[in-house]
């Protein structure tokens, strides 16, 4: 669905915001950029839609070039960016149909994207009066209003309460179970780990890693043993490497001697394999 060829992006400081850049995303794929901010991706996404023009390379959406075939391909695509941009003395509805408007979307369409984003009993709200939560259920509505083939989302639960947070993560697992490409750039490593089936990890412009959660966890991380212990009348706490013969004969024995108090295994995050990939680490 989605093919970046070689792309590079130079300012006029010469400086590579984005460094020869290739990967693909499947069609009906979640798939996620990670990467502190100036990694390369925000500006990524907005060669991908269109907003800026690479300075080598091309991106390809259905098989059309967007350098081409801008406005074709953005009839193939929604977008949901991290800043709220709608209009905030006007109600909902009024928001959607705007945007329907262009697109030619029915009154009907309009009914079941408020419906399936649970806004019909807040449709005659104005968007001032709406927290950010409610705010960015707008967002996603009016983007997927066209019926998009592919869906990109920036930070799309940054500050968000809790429970906001995982009534957002529902309503973009539908939409990835309804067959829609999603392309999704966060912070969160649990939101990523959660929700996408491929990410890519970015530093100062280039991929540092490309693969699924669990497999760059288990090729990049390391599995730790966290255990509390008795020593002296004082209660310990340690971590040990998991896959080392010295741990198993440290657990033997203070479990023979009856020292042990507690232990579980501390698996690899994304952020952890983030630090082992780049030095850095994610929020």
């Amino acid at each position: 669905m989605i093919d970046v060829k070689q792309v590079s992006k130079y300012y006029s400081n010469n400086k590579k915001a984005v460094d020869d850049l290739s990967f693909s995303v499947r069609q009906g794929e979640l798939f996620g950029f990670l990467g502190p901010n100036g990694a390369g991706k925000t500006t990524t996404i907005r060669m991908m839609i269109g907003l800026l023009q690479p300075t080598e390379g091309e991106i390809t959406i259905n098989n059309l070039s967007v350098q081409r075939n801008k406005k074709q391909v953005q009839e193939d695509i929604g977008v949901v960016f991290e800043l709220p941009n709608l209009y905030l003395r006007s109600s909902i509805r009024d928001n959607l149909k705007l945007f329907g408007d262009l697109h030619n979307v029915s009154n009907a369409r309009i009914d079941e994207v408020l419906d399936s984003l649970q806004l019909l009993e807040r449709q005659n709200d104005k968007v001032s009066s709406l927290s950010k939560g409610w705010k960015q259920r707008v967002l996603i509505a009016r983007a997927l209003l066209h019926q998009p083939k592919v869906l990109f989302l920036d930070e799309p639960t940054s500050g968000l309460d809790p429970n906001t947070t995982a009534l957002i993560r529902g309503f973009i697992n539908n939409f990835k179970q309804e067959g829609t490409t999603i392309v999704l750039t966060t912070h969160d490593m649990h939101e990523a780990d959660e929700l996408c089936d491929r990410v890519g990890i970015m530093c100062n412009g280039k991929l540092a890693a490309l693969d699924d959660p669990s497999k760059l966890k288990s090729t990049h991380g390391k599995r730790e043993l966290q255990v509390e212990y008795n020593r002296d009348g004082l209660a310990v706490k340690e971590t040990w490497p998991v896959d080392d013969v010295e741990t198993a004969k440290s657990v033997y024995q203070l479990m023979s001697s009856q020292q042990m108090i507690s232990m579980h295994t501390k698996e690899a995050s994304l952020g952890d394999v983030f630090a082992v990939l780049t030095g850095s680490e994610l929020s």
